[in-house]
This record gives structure tokens, C-alpha cells and sequence, in this order.
């Protein structure tokens, strides 16, 4: 059982009092000093590199050693990542020179050729295209200290573009942009930018890439995301528009949910099981056709990568548990049948499950690949690079990637475990939910959901406010879904004598509230039980009408 930890109770007042005591919280919790510009964030066509740390010298070097490579009759090799990140970023940077009439090759490496810059895998197209001039990397690169060296040396320039954790030495490239604070595909925007003469280029793959990505949506990328689910409504991109057809997107607001949890991961399915460039090649393509077949790529992908992470789940947390490791500071799962493709997603899963760092790996021809997850407390890729028989290392400090010989792998493990076990703290296991704030059901109308709905786009950094109401009463219940997966109930919050009536087009027939629980089937609740509610305020549109609902994220019999 999770521990419900309520941060905020507003003081006994009038419900409006109590109501801007609540958004109050909400701005100082999220540390939004300038209000204003959080509201209204600036259009992203206003900001500039140096905003996000990049400095616009280094874009004009860049820009000038493309227009040199085109000036020689070479090609730009434009080198990406298998996740939806790289995939993105490599397609919005490949139409930008298109665009502009400069030649360019797109080039995504098989995830089983390894992460980032490879000399071999180089050489192959260097083979195959010896008038390659220039290669650009988009969401990689930074730590590639040898191959940029080797790649150099041949007399083909590089230009890094990326937006993961450097060392204190770079690689010696053409010139490097590097920020921490956008995606890799926003890094690869502001060269974008630069070669198309387009402030506002590519706002909806932009988007969609920093949602992606999981960034902070806060400050760029709040306004790069808040602008460009507006472009995306009527985007001109043919694959987006047939991989929202794919997922079922029609007619409706698009929010955070339907790039993180619809759209993006349909891009990276065709990365983790199959080759990323099919879903490079449905973004830049200009055949509706095309974009159609495609889109049913890779959403065949997608449902076979569902299948083939709840398999390695079940399997890792199987072992897992008859290892008695449940227990340990660090968990691993080590088998040859997992897809390198979803280790990621099972160590993620796993994390969760057990809330601890997780470490999964695939074994093939002598190496094992791993995916790392971590809790907050344990900076996963600063103990990663401490380890001198990785192979390959990369990554943020709460998810990272490693390659090591089998052989090293019994030492790397015991470094890894002696690592967690000095710097974790057992208090960090505990599972918790962080709540916003308290509230009455007297306290929620249209008014204060205007209000919060203000907030969105939500997502990392800047989560959907969570509200908590306690001794509600069920007085309706009904399981629905496939396998009365979710619950739908009628809920009376019993301190609440009379909901404020809402405006006209709300349904004010009743003094209950709606709630529904999406995967809360299986709580044993009944009618006339009371129960605490951990909730998310949401306004349901059905057939013209609108009402306010409960979004529950977690029931507690009281």
C-alpha cells in the first residue's frame, strides 16, 4: 500500500478563498515565479538558441559547414537515434535540407549495431556513399570521442547535435550544440530553423519529440509543446495524420496523453523490434498511401512489442522474486529470450513494481545489452561511467544503457550492487503518492477546472494536480472494460451538504459526482463502502453535454 502524502490543506475560508489558496500552492510548488509568462508562454518562433544554452555562433559554424558540403558536391550524412527522439529529430533536420535543396542521407543504426556513432557501421555507408562531406548526429554523439576522431581523420567533418549527459572533454568536432534542457529533436530544431529561415518550422514534431522524450514541461518546453498540439490539430505532415487515424485519434482536443501514450509509442516500436528508418520514412513522406501502409507498420509493430514486454515482465519478475532480490537495494533480470528492443520497457515496469533501480539485459554473441532504471536518490549513469569494463555507456541519471562482455558481467553486477548499497537509503523504497491537495467536494466547479485546466499542458515537471477528498461514499458501482478492468462509480462526499451548481450546459440533476478508475477493477469495493480518494479534476464531453468528473488515480477503504 502506497503512502498518501498530502502536501497542502488551504486554512477554513469561503470556497473561493480556499480556491486560490489551492492555485496558489499549485505555482509555488512548481516553482512558477512569472506567473504570466507560465500562463502564457512565448510563441516558440520568439525563442532563441541562447535560451536553451545554445550558443548561435555554434549554429552559424554549423550551418556554414552544410552550405560548404553542398558548395563541394558532398552529401550530409544525418546520423540518428532508434527512439522517437532521434527518429523525430533525424526526420524534421533530413526535410529541412530537403527543403533547401541540399542532399542529405538519413541514417539510423540497428539497435543490435549498438547506440550512437559507430566506425564500422560508417565505413558500410562511407562504401556506399564516398561523397559524404559531413555528418550531422541528432540525439547522440557527445561521448563519441574516438570515432569523431577516426571519422575526421578520413576528411569527412562532424557536427554533434545532442542533449545527453557530456563529460568534461568533448569530442573533437566541427562544432558541437548541446543542451540540457530541450530533446535531442529540439536541439536538431534550432539548426532546423537556421537552414529553412522557419521560426515556427516543424512545431508539431517538436512537440511530439519533447513529450516523447519525457522533458520537463516547463519553461521552452512548455511553450514548444503548448504550441505545437495547436499545429498538430491541423498538421500537414501526411505520416502524423495517418498514424493519428492508426491510433484511433479523431475529432478531438489533442493533449500530452495522445503523443505519449498513442503516438510515440508507435514511432519507437519500429526502432525496438524492427528498422527505425520506417518510421523516419512515414514522417517525411509526401505519399498518402505510403503514409497509410506505413502506419499500419507500425502499429502491427507496436502490439507485437506489447506482447513481447508483458511476456519479459512476467518472466523477470517470476525470477526476481524466486531469487528473493524483492529485497535487494539493486534488482536484475538477465535472460536470453528478452528482445533488446524492451529491455527498457520491462526495467522501467519493474522499477515501478519493486521501487527500486532495475537492470535488464539481453544476451547475443557474447555481449549482454542492459537498460537501466532508477529511483530518485541513485544517479544510475554517474555509477555507470565509475565501472571500466563497460563496453558502451550512455544515458540520464534515472535511465541509462550499457553494453559489457559476458564475461565481465559477474564483476560489473558485484560493482553495481556494492554501488547501490552504499549510496541508497532504504527510506527511498517506499512507495508513495504525492498529493497536491485536500479538498471538499464543495470546493470543485467549472470555475476552479477553468482554473487548473489552466496548467496544461501537464506532464513531467509539471503533473495534472491531484486532489484528495476523504470518507466519500459509493453510491453507485459499476465495472466496465473488456475484463471489468475500470471502475465507474457515483460518489457522495458525505461533508459536502450541496455541490454548487454548475453553468447550464452541466448536468445539475443530481448532488453526487462521477468518478471513473481507469485499472481499478480489481478493488474490492461495494456500494455503501467509504472510501478516500486520490483524484485528478477533469471535465467529461459526451454527446454535447459536459460535466465535471473525478479522474481516480487511487481508492482507500476507510
Amino acid at each position: 500500500m502506497k503512502d498518501w502524502q498530502v502536501k497542502f490543506t488551504p486554512k477554513t475560508g469561503t470556497k473561493r478563498e480556499r480556491q486560490e489558496e489551492i492555485i496558489n500552492f499549485l505555482l509555488t510548488s512548481r516553482a512558477i515565479k512569472q506567473e504570466k509568462v507560465f500562463f502564457s508562454p512565448p510563441d516558440p518562433a520568439k525563442i532563441l538558441p541562447q535560451d536553451a544554452g545554445i550558443v548561435q555562433a555554434k549554429i552559424n559554424r554549423a550551418y556554414q559547414a552544410i552550405l560548404s558540403t553542398q558548395a563541394k558536391n558532398k552529401k550530409v550524412l544525418i546520423w540518428g537515434d532508434y527512439d522517437a527522439d532521434g527518429i523525430i529529430g533525424t526526420s524534421l533536420l533530413w526535410q529541412a535540407l530537403w527543403q533547401s535543396g541540399i542532399e542529405a542521407i538519413p541514417f539510423i543504426p540497428d539497435r543490435a549495431e549498438g547506440y550512437g556513432l559507430s566506425f564500422a557501421s560508417f565505413k558500410k555507408l562511407y562504401r556506399q556513399y564516398p561523397d559524404i562531406g559531413l555528418v550531422i548526429t541528432v540525439d547522440n554523439g557527445i561521448v563519441a570521442h574516438e570515432v569523431v576522431e577516426k571519422i575526421t581523420a578520413l576528411g569527412v567533418a562532424v557536427i554533434i547535435t545532442d542533449h545527453h549527459t557530456k563529460e568534461k572533454t568533448l569530442p573533437e568536432a566541427k562544432t558541437i550544440l548541446w543542451s540540457d534542457q530541450v530533446c535531442g529533436a529540439a536541439v536538431a530544431w534550432f539548426l532546423a530553423r537556421e537552414i529553412t529561415g522557419q521560426r515556427d518550422y516543424a512545431l508539431d514534431l517538436v512537440a511530439l519529440a519533447t513529450v516523447a522524450d519525457m522533458m520537463p514541461l516547463l519553461g521552452i518546453n512548455r511553450s514548444l509543446v503548448k504550441f505545437g498540439l495547436g499545429v498538430l490539430t491541423e498538421t500537414d505532415c501526411l505520416g502524423l495524420k495517418a498514424l493519428m487515424d492508426q491510433a484511433g485519434i479523431k475529432d478531438q482536443e489533442l493533449s500530452v496523453y495522445h503523443l505519449g501514450f498513442l503516438l510515440s509509442p508507435r514511432l519507437n516500436a519500429m526502432g525496438r523490434l524492427y528498422d527505425a528508418m520506417d518510421s523516419v520514412r512515414l514522417l517525411c513522406t509526401t505519399n498518402r498511401d505510403r503514409a497509410k501502409r506505413l502506419a499500419q507498420k507500425l502499429d502491427s509493430a507496436n502490439r507485437e512489442r506489447q506482447v513481447l514486454t508483458d511476456q519479459a515482465l512476467e518472466k523477470a519478475a517470476l525470477a526476481i522474486t524466486k531469487n528473493k532480490q524483492e529485497k535487494e537495494k539493486i534488482i536484475f533480470a538477465k535472460d536470453s529470450s528478452f528482445h533488446p528492443g524492451i529491455i527498457g520497457l520491462v526495467a522501467g515496469r519493474l522499477t515501478e513494481r519493486f521501487s527500486r533501480p532495475s537492470v535488464v539485459l539481453s544476451t547475443e554473441d557474447g555481449f549482454c545489452r542492459a537498460s537501466c532504471r532508477s529511483i530518485k536518490g541513485f544517479n544510475i549513469i554517474k555509477a555507470l561511467k565509475t565501472i571500466d569494463e563497460l563496453v558502451e555507456v550512455g544515458g540520464h541519471p534515472l535511465a541509462a544503457g550499457f553494453t559489457v562482455k559476458k564475461a565481465d558481467w559477474p564483476q560489473v553486477r558485484k560493482k553495481l550492487t556494492s554501488l547501490a548499497n552504499e549510496e541508497i537509503n532504504t527510506r527511498l523504497f517506499q512507495p508513495s503518492l504525492t498529493i497536491d491537495a485536500a479538498v471538499s467536494f464543495a470546493d470543485l466547479d467549472y470555475r476552479f477546472w477553468e482554473k487548473i485546466n489552466r496548467f496544461s499542458p501537464f506532464g513531467l515537471g509539471n503533473p495534472e494536480p491531484l486532489f484528495y477528498t476523504p470518507g466519500v461514499i459509493v453510491k453507485n458501482l459499476v465495472r466496465v472494460g473488456r475484463n471489468g478492468d475500470h471502475l465507474k462509480l457515483v460518489l457522495d462526499d458525505s461533508q459536502t451538504r450541496k455541490i454548487e451548481k454548475t453553468p447550464a450546459r452541466f448536468d445539475t440533476s443530481r448532488l453526487f459526482l462521477p468518478g471513473i478508475g481507469f485499472g481499478l477493477g480489481q478493488e474490492d469495493l461495494a456500494i455503501g463502502d467509504r472510501i478516500d480518494l486520490a483524484f485528478n479534476l477533469i471535465v467529461n464531453r459526451y454527446q454535447g453535454r459536459e460535466n465535471l468528473e473525478l479522474k481516480l488515480k487511487e481508492v482507500k477503504k476507510t
